[in-house]
């Protein structure tokens, strides 16, 4: 049974490895290996790196298999003041799905830093020190599996916190 494409936002820095250390990418296999569980996950790259690089060198960090599904960056949207930096990646990634796909497309985003996304719904946040784990996983398979039942509710609020556990709203980050 084929599915719908659903796009995966994706952020680098604190999620692909953890943020300010060895850049070495080394949560991605565990990223990859969920998106070979659902051949209609498509990456859509968010991180600031697509300033600096080039998306063939940004799919050049994903493994073989995985590279043709990475298919694109989102443009950059430059904040005209202080208060318009809340929710910009989503406000970019909504740009994308204008342009590329629809705008009822299915997404979501990996990213560690929950201002970016208000759409809480739509975001599995990663722990910045640690960087996509293995409860993150679990939660991307739920997510995405949920997508696939049309039991995700796009624009309703996620029972507890779901897909973003790390808030410090009385949970742990550990």
């Amino acid at each position: 049974m084929s599915h719908p494409e659903t796009y995966v936002f994706l952020d680098f820095d604190g999620v692909t490895h953890p943020l300010r250390d060895v850049e070495d990418f080394r949560c991605l296999p565990l990223i990859e290996q969920v998106c070979r569980e659902f051949p209609e996950l498509r990456i859509v790259i968010t991180s600031d790196w697509r300033t600096l690089y080039s998306l063939r060198k940004l799919a050049a960090r994903f493994s073989e298999d995985i590279r043709p599904r990475v298919v694109g960056t989102t443009p950059l949207i430059l904040p005209k003041n202080g208060s318009s930096f809340f929710g910009i990646r989503e406000r970019e990634a909504r740009a994308w799905l204008e342009k590329h796909a629809a705008p009822s497309a299915r997404w979501f985003a990996i990213d560690d830093a929950p201002g970016n996304w208000p759409s809480r719904n739509h975001l599995i946040l990663t722990d910045f020190k640690h960087g996509f784990t293995a409860e993150d996983a679990d939660r991307m398979r739920a997510l995405v599996r949920a997508i696939r039942d049309d039991a995700w509710e796009a624009d309703k609020p996620p029972e507890g916190r779901a897909y973003w556990p790390h808030l410090m709203l009385g949970g742990s980050s550990a």
